[in-house]
């Protein structure tokens, strides 16, 4: 759903709607009931439309007077709790959603003091307001996780922007330090996408230049400023934020030292924070066309591997550098430190592959494609390559956004880590004829040929390679799908192998009977898995090639939500000694409640950036498909009777409850 955009159109909505509120003011107390569903349906379509929620903020006193929250529970705004919010907001219930919204409205009226409510004095609504945008940092901050995907309804963008109105007439006193952990907590996965954590920031940043605007914990901020700086002052010739065109002439009259520091400086800011400045651009563009390429491995903060690589292949990263680095498009710089960091230029495809996309024009469907999702401040082409070395330094970084479509987001992560010759020849495929072939059991699959599949549009919330490659994929996957459908079976048997490639596992495992979705021989199948990834029960066997696998995901409360897939990268011990399950969640936030005391960690349990991590046999109880090699090691162990009982405890009293 989109709101309208045409704000004429609101007009004739609203005054049905005020006609409606007239009859609820009017109405008996025994008829209200009756009246206060057709509010509740009229306010939907205003919520729907361009202007509709300033327009009910402004009826809110009406609202209240007219009884709209007579007989429910929000009757007593004194006693309401602002962490029952978001589960309202979420409610499968149109009218739950737009009474929730209404409230919120009435608390910002009060705050705003256009309304007063008796009981509900304006420092309590303001705090309630602030304890709300606190609870759902996920949704202030755009980050779409398949919980939240799946449980979208039609007014999802009006509560976003609900959401959004309640953070402008609050302000971010009381939040700023939630705002800042939860910006860390997003960046120390390194996603590639950082537009909506570039906003925060500068929400942040606005924030903290506001008179009263201040912390009560100094580490808040302290890592306020790093946030801050990063972007927008990290070197002393750019501390002040004098804007590109002075910094340039800064560095013009730069000293070797001076050149030196800011070079050191901007590597510095970059990997602490895995944001790049537009200061960060504009330098390596400048030492470049001004001949002084010898300050390129300090400003990219590479080590001696990195180093190694970048003197092997000095032209085509300058190259790659003059084409991709830009102002608007500077996250690319990180992605080609990385990507020099992984050495993945000294197999022998990539370098000529990477000189073929920067050689070969895009079609015009390709080009209308990304200037749809991004604009027009660099050249399709340009995002497109600064969109692939971003991929390809950080592959798991990648995401599905707000789309139904985390198959193809895997896999394009999957290719990018171990298979990048093959991304870059798909991506060629498509910039060169708008289709993927791809073959399935031996057969040619086209996409231009294939009907949509999930992905029924062009996907705008995701990077340059998605916008490109995922419809094709998405496509063709469906049609996988499709081929297989009447053989009775889990699909993924046959569809993972072919689509991802040779290295998945021809063994494959599933937890549920797929005509009744019951669970089927549990208890082997959970003992199959330690037998396949436990290094203590499967001869200290590691993960040899990133696996493909399904988990059953669930909410906070432990609840079914729905299958997901995942790819699992390494199974280890921790600095605990616990074994875990290291993991890839293409759903751009991998740090979520999973219920019942599962909670997926991020970082400090021996994540590598971008990876998401849970003890094994939590992992355990929210998986339901694997596959492994059938490379059986003679000196496995047997599992433990009480391993396989807590696991199977942990899954029927979630996502398998119904499932026994």
């Amino acid at each position: 759903m989109t709101m309208t955009s045409d704000s004429s159109s609101i007009q004739p909505i609203l005054r049905s709607f005020d006609h409606v509120l007239g009859q609820l003011a009017g109405a008996s107390s025994a008829a209200k009931f009756s009246y206060q569903g057709r509010v509740l349906d009229a306010a939907k379509r205003v919520l729907k439309q361009q202007g509709g929620l300033a327009a009910l903020e402004d009826r809110a006193a009406a609202l209240d007077r007219a009884g709209i929250f007579d007989g429910t529970d929000w009757a007593k705004p004194s006693g309401l709790v602002p962490g029952m919010v978001a589960n309202a907001l979420k409610s499968p219930e149109p009218r739950i959603v737009v009474l929730e919204t209404l409230n919120l409205l009435r608390f910002l009226a009060v705050v705003r003091g256009a309304h007063a409510q008796p009981g509900l004095p304006v420092e309590h609504a303001h705090h309630f307001l602030t304890q709300v945008l606190a609870l759902n940092l996920d949704r202030i901050l755009g980050a779409h996780h398949e919980a939240a995907r799946l449980s979208a309804h039609e007014l999802t963008p009006a509560v976003d922007a609900l959401l959004q109105r309640l953070l402008d007439g609050v302000g971010t006193e009381g939040i700023l330090g939630r705002l800042v952990e939860e910006v860390w907590r997003i960046l120390r996965q390194r996603p590639i996408q950082v537009g909506h954590v570039k906003s925060m920031i500068l929400q942040i940043a606005i924030a903290l230049g506001q008179q009263g605007q201040s912390f009560s914990a100094s580490a808040n901020r302290l890592g306020a400023d790093r946030l801050i700086s990063a972007l927008f002052g990290p070197t002393d010739l750019c501390r002040e934020d004098p804007g590109l065109d002075a910094y340039v002439a800064r560095l013009a009259h730069a000293d070797t030292g001076s050149l030196q520091a800011e070079a050191s400086g901007m590597a510095r800011a970059m990997h602490d924070t895995g944001l790049v400045s537009e200061y960060h651009a504009a330098y390596l563009r400048y030492i470049l066309d001004s001949g002084q390429g010898h300050f390129l491995p300090d400003a990219l903060g590479l080590s001696s591997t990195g180093l190694d690589c970048l003197r092997c292949y000095q032209p085509l990263v300058q190259q790659l550098i003059d084409v991709a680095v830009h102002p608007g498009t500077a996250q690319a710089v990180l992605g080609i430190s990385l990507m020099l960091e992984r050495g993945i230029l000294y197999s022998p495809p990539i370098a000529p592959s990477l000189w073929r996309l920067l050689g070969t024009p895009l079609s015009p469907a390709c080009e209308e494609g990304l200037a749809a999702a991004f604009g027009s401040d660099v050249t399709p082409h340009q995002r497109l390559v600064a969109g692939l070395l971003t991929l390809l330094g950080q592959p798991l970084g990648i995401g599905q956004g707000n789309n139904p479509t985390c198959q193809a987001a895997r896999a394009l992560s999957i290719w990018a880590l171990n298979d990048p010759d093959y991304l870059l020849w798909l991506l060629a495929q498509v910039t060169a004829n708008d289709r993927i072939v791809m073959y399935f059991e031996g057969a040619a699959l086209d996409s231009a040929l294939l009907p949509a599949g999930l992905a029924l549009h062009t996907p705008l919330d995701a990077d340059a390679v998605s916008v490109l490659l995922v419809p094709h994929l998405d496509r063709i996957y469906a049609e996988m799908g499709r081929r297989v459908a009447d053989r009775g079976e889990d699909p993924h048997r046959w569809i993972n192998p072919e689509l991802h490639g040779w290295w998945v596992g021809r063994e494959f495992h599933i937890a549920v009977d797929i005509m009744t979705g019951k669970l089927q021989d549990y208890d082997q199948f959970i003992r199959d898995f330690h037998l396949a990834y436990h290094p203590l029960h499967n001869g200290n066997e590691p993960v040899i090639h990133p696996q493909p696998a399904g988990i059953a995901v669930t909410d906070s409360q432990g609840t079914f939500v729905g299958w997901h897939a995942i790819t699992i990268i390494r199974v280890a011990l921790d600095q605990s000694g616990d074994m875990r399950v290291y993991f890839f969640n293409p759903n751009n936030d991998s740090g979520q409640d999973w219920g019942l005391g599962i909670v997926v960690s991020t970082h400090g349990n021996g994540e590598r950036l971008g990876e998401a991590s849970l003890p094994f046999g939590q992992f355990a109880s929210r998986l339901y498909i694997f596959h492994n090699d059938g490379l059986h090691t003679p000196v496995s162990v047997p599992v433990e009777d009480e391993k396989i009982t807590a696991i199977r405890d942990m899954a029927q009293h979630s996502w398998a409850r119904d499932r026994v």
